[in-house]
């Protein structure tokens, strides 16, 4: 019995409407790779399928890879979880502190229109989650001490909906605690003036917005299904392409696009890359610091190594630093 529910467990995102594998999600995003193909690339159904499920990209080695880390990583998170902070956690903390601060707008709005109130509540919880998720991928890609971690997402030369769970440990345990921090601090607030008129509009029991997000084609973003948006689309919405593009090796894709599902923080911030006229993209890292896309001792610990150096070396000119001053006395 207890086999069968490791096993239930392992592949419960499928069953899942919380999570972007649920079957449901990747039915609709085969639906909506076969219309774009056949009625928008003119493609026939035969070889709309093929595309589709291109035996290449699904048995390459990097795919292979995919579905041993989202196992493994499966099996690293029922460990590690008890110990990670909760939404439930943070918001109870922010809500105390506000409570026992000298500010005087507890419930201040509790007589606010409760359809108003779940309507924003909604909008923040989705906006606060993306904006983060913007944030954090971007100083993923800049530091290079969370680059190093971040390389295992980016080494896939194929991609499939599971790359999208192709990543190291570590970076599972700081996007968990990003995702605890944006949504608990929301929770707080909203709960601080609005008082018990504080709900979600769901399906399914997700955030409507977030279900809107995955019935759109959210698994196409790793995908080899290149759909594209109007160009004034995709200065607000991030489209299949454009991420597929944020995975290229091509010099001039580099830095962009780090947004989940708006384009809109890329917009802002500079790092907006529309998806027009773009074909038959590489995927991968450069050859100046490729590493296998499908070995797991590789994807595992080869990042650990490059952070171990690199604190290492900090350490070393800090010594020959605070050496130097001192003699300089």
């Amino acid at each position: 019995m207890e086999w069968i529910d490791l096993g239930f467990g392992l592949f419960s995102d499928f069953a899942n409407p919380k999570k972007r594998l649920f079957f449901g999600y990747l039915g609709l995003s085969i639906l909506i790779a076969m219309i774009w193909l056949i009625i928008f690339r003119k493609t026939p159904l035969r070889e709309s399928l093929a595309r589709i499920f291109d035996r290449k990209v699904f048995f390459s080695g990097s795919a292979i890879a995919d579905y041993k880390v989202f196992l493994i990583n499966r099996l690293f998170t029922g460990f590690i979880s008890p110990l990670l902070l909760t939404q439930v956690g943070i918001a109870t903390a922010i809500y105390m502190a506000l409570v026992r601060s000298d500010l005087t707008w507890w419930g201040i709005y509790s007589d606010a229109s409760k359809t108003l109130v779940v309507a924003l509540f909604s909008l923040a919880m989705f906006l606060a989650d993306d904006f983060t998720k913007y944030l954090v991928h971007r100083w993923m890609h800049k530091w290079p001490m969370l680059w190093s971690i971040h390389k295992v997402h980016h080494s896939a030369e194929t991609l499939t909906p599971m790359t999208v769970y192709r990543i190291h440990p570590l970076e599972g345990i700081l996007y968990a605690s990003r995702s605890a921090v944006a949504q608990g601090s929301v929770i707080s607030v909203f709960y601080y003036l609005f008082g018990d008129q504080v709900d979600l509009y769901t399906v399914v029991g997700v955030n409507v917005l977030v279900f809107m997000f995955h019935v759109s084609g959210s698994n196409l973003r790793h995908s080899h299904i290149d759909i594209r948006y109007p160009k004034w689309v995709e200065h607000v919405l991030i489209s299949p392409a454009q991420h597929q593009l944020h995975h290229s090796v091509a010099e001039e894709h580099f830095d962009k696009n780090y947004g989940a599902a708006l384009a809109l923080w890329d917009w802002l911030f500079g790092s907006l890359y529309v998806s027009e006229g773009q074909h038959d993209m590489k995927f991968g890292l450069l050859a100046s610091e490729r590493q296998s896309a499908s070995e797991l001792s590789t994807l595992y610990f080869a990042p650990l190594r490059e952070i171990y150096q690199r604190l290492k070396r900090n350490s070393v000119r800090s010594v020959r630093f605070v050496s130097k001053a001192l003699r300089e006395k």
